[in-house]
């Protein structure tokens, strides 16, 4: 998957800078909440309860200050992404034990034709992996600027 076409899977209906959420729980629901508005979900109890399950398994929280909350669930039709910044960091349980503060939520129908679930999770641990990326995605005032970061414009 290439930058540009992972850039697609975002919108800025599911753009949220800064977001309300102070702790892991409200960060869910606030991105989840997203898709909802946006009319891409069709039952928001059930994603919730998809979240909650993986994250018992293991937080998402992948380090560096960023989550990547995911998962497949018969109540979203497509691919795509939710992207929120919170001011002050906040505990997700990431694996470096830091909070983050930059927030992927990656959602896809348990199967699917172009199979971009797995390449678009990959992409953007690729992507926040670099420094200048996660800074600059941090300073992003706009959706426009956030989309540049990711489609690798400088």
């Amino acid at each position: 998957m290439t930058r540009e076409e992972l850039a697609r899977l975002f919108s800025g209906e599911r753009f949220i800078v800064p977001m309300r959420a102070k702790n892991k729980e409200e960060v869910l629901e606030e991105l989840v909440d997203t898709f909802v508005r946006e009319g891409l979900i069709r039952n928001r109890a059930i994603v919730l309860e998809m979240l909650h399950k993986r994250e018992s398994l293991g937080s998402t929280g992948i380090g560096k200050g960023v989550a990547i909350p995911h998962g497949r669930s018969t109540a979203v039709p497509d691919v795509s992404i939710a992207f929120g910044r919170s001011a002050q960091p906040i505990d997700f349980d990431s694996i470096d034990g830091k909070p983050a503060q930059l927030f992927f939520m990656v959602l896809a129908p348990p199967q699917e034709l172009n199979s971009r679930y797995l390449p678009a999770l990959g992409r953007l641990v690729e992507l926040v992996n670099e420094s200048k990326n996660r800074k600059r995605l941090l300073a992003a005032g706009s959706f426009a600027e956030f989309v540049a970061v990711i489609k690798g414009e400088e």
